[in-house]
């Protein structure tokens, strides 16, 4: 490991990983260390970068705690999330599509009855959301889970609320009926901005580009013997559809809110007549193990 030049930088460094014991982890760095070197030299960057790197990388780090993930933002925001998503979630053209976790669930969702209200504020206006997890040959999945959580009607979730929102309010854990439906009570979610007040709203800033999402729900389903997936339903006509500081909109994720007269899905769903409603059918691909990984 001699010879360290600007020539020879990444190879030199890439040779003291010779020895690692664990071949994927040798690949990781080799990789990195290539990749970084090459960005180095292709923007050749001062001392004074390379310093307000680490400074912004610190602060970074200052910014994470219990209830706040700041580079999972950073992530969200340079695309990586997703692109992280997509390479291990490739899937058959019959599954939903997926989207990023979120920085946002930071705490379990509690277990609910089919129908429940997970609303504890009612804050926003009230809807119904309801669908049907499908296995990709059509077959409906009774016994799945659908695990939601969204933000109110402010833009707010709870654990950026404390001593606001109550506890897992908008949150909720549900497993599907005998014909694979699920159904429960909730308010349209509006759209908000990430936590901007740290490092990655003001690289946002720095860049001018806004730090908003659109209107989502966020939805893990998962069933035995498929491969669990996590997805938004957006609603249709948010604001920042076409630019979402995440990038995580995908068309075919996209719902209307719809107003529907019917006074018999009305009493089927406990709510009065008429009503407005989210419909979003959720299908997942088979896997050869039933083990159901969460």
């Amino acid at each position: 490991m001699t010879g360290f030049s600007e020539d020879t930088s990444a190879q030199v460094v890439a040779e003291s990983f010779t020895g690692t014991p664990d071949p994927r982890l040798k690949q990781v760095l080799t990789s990195l260390v290539e990749h970084v070197h090459a960005f180095v030299k292709d923007v050749e960057l001062t001392d004074a970068e390379w310093q307000q790197a680490i400074d912004f990388l610190t602060a970074t780090g200052h910014m994470c705690d219990g209830t706040r993930q700041e580079f999972v933002l950073l992530s969200d925001v340079l695309g990586v999330s997703m692109l992280v998503d997509a390479i291990n979630n490739r899937k058959s053209a019959a599954a939903t599509d997926t989207t990023v976790l979120g920085p946002f669930h930071m705490v379990d969702s509690p277990p609910r009855e089919l129908g429940a209200n997970i609303s504890l504020d009612g804050n926003g206006e009230p809807c119904v959301f309801a669908g049907q997890v499908r296995s990709s040959d059509g077959t409906p999945l009774p016994g799945a889970r659908v695990d939601v959580w969204q933000a109110n009607g402010a833009g707010y979730y709870d654990v950026q609320q404390p001593g606001v929102q109550p506890e897992r309010n908008l949150r909720g854990l549900f497993v599907t009926d005998d014909d694979g439906r699920f159904w429960l009570r909730t308010v349209v979610p509006r759209y908000y901005p990430i936590p901007d007040d740290g490092p990655v709203g003001r690289l946002l800033a720095a860049t001018k580009r806004h730090p908003n999402r659109p209107a989502h729900i966020h939805v893990i389903a998962d069933a035995a013997g498929h491969a669990p997936l996590t997805t938004h339903v957006f609603v249709e006509g948010s604001p920042y559809l076409d630019s979402d500081t995440v990038f995580g909109v995908k068309e075919s994720l996209i719902r209307p809110v719809t107003d529907v007269d019917d006074p018999d899905r009305a009493r089927h769903y406990g709510v009065a007549n008429p009503f407005r409603l989210i419909e979003f059918d959720i299908v997942l691909d088979r896997v050869v193990s039933n083990e159901v990984r969460r």
